[in-house]
């Protein structure tokens, strides 16, 4: 089955109300065919943390570095799994999970010059709680991370002129079409976001990034994914996102469904990620 088919696949298996208090029963379906879907590359582990003594969960899958390099620190790539009550959520985030499931299929048979830890988090939508208990947990073991790229909504696009919104100041220096995928990253992962966005280039999708100093406080939006925590514990993060309610209509609506989405824009993205962190120094 070819790329485009793949995520077309995942996103018909993800996109569902999953919200994990509301829609508990979409959401297990979503986290056990997450565990499903790794099983195939590895063994799963689960990082459970507890809020309000209920048990939420973390699915991680470890895939290995090329040989000789198996003691290198892990590029760490994350998407959440949960939704916001009264979605589908296939762009928020089911396009995420889906370009996850296929770098874990990419990686798994060609990989990396680095360890790679995918990890699907929980409780995104409530505080970005499931990567936060995550991020908490390396730096008390002082666990050095190479990179960590959060997968944030990456499946819609728009060729219309002034169809791409932004916090004041940025439309001066980003395009007014929402046609491109955006890498905002930590200032030293400048030179990993210009690698990147070349190979996302060189799978035909247009990509720009953006800097984010002082973990990302200047520009509070800069903030509103997975990779905030780890910032904040002074590792090297990125969010690759298509830019949300910054360019999309259906952002935390009902509307947010399958049909909105591009996926070729989606396929081109996955497809340059996989090349891109396949060759990081």
């Amino acid at each position: 089955m070819d790329l485009k088919r793949q995520l077309e696949e995942h996103l018909t298996h993800i996109a569902r109300e999953r919200d994990p208090y509301l829609a508990t029963e979409g959401h297990f379906y979503v986290q056990q065919y997450i565990r499903h879907q790794f099983q195939q590359w590895g063994m799963v582990e689960t990082y459970e943390f507890k809020i309000q003594a209920r048990t939420h969960t973390n699915l991680i899958l470890n895939l290995p570095a090329q040989p000789g390099r198996e003691n290198k620190p892990p590029i760490l790539i994350g998407a959440h799994y949960d939704a916001v009550p009264g979605t589908p959520g296939a762009d928020d985030n089911a396009s995420g999970v889906a370009v996850l499931l296929e770098l874990a299929r990419s990686l798994s048979a060609q990989p990396a010059r680095y360890p790679v830890q995918l990890i699907a988090f929980d409780l995104e939508e409530y505080g970005l709680l499931g990567s936060a208990h995550y991020a908490e947990a390396l730096m008390r073991q002082k666990e050095p991370v190479r990179l960590m790229l959060s997968l944030e909504m990456l499946g819609y696009c728009s060729q219309e002129p002034n169809s791409q919104n932004y916090p004041p100041g940025l439309q001066y220096f980003y395009p007014n079409q929402g046609n491109f995928i955006g890498l905002i990253g930590n200032l030293g992962t400048i030179p990993d976001m210009i690698r990147l966005c070349g190979s996302i280039h060189k799978a035909g999708i247009p990509s720009r990034w953006l800097p984010a100093g002082k973990r990302g406080m200047i520009v509070q939006a800069t903030r509103l994914s997975d990779h905030a925590p780890f910032w904040d514990r002074g590792y090297q993060a990125i969010m690759v996102t298509d830019t949300a309610f910054m360019r999309n209509p259906h952002y935390h609506q009902p509307s947010d469904r399958i049909e909105t989405l591009n996926l070729d824009f989606l396929t081109g993205i996955c497809q340059g990620l996989a090349i891109g962190l396949r060759h990081l120094q």
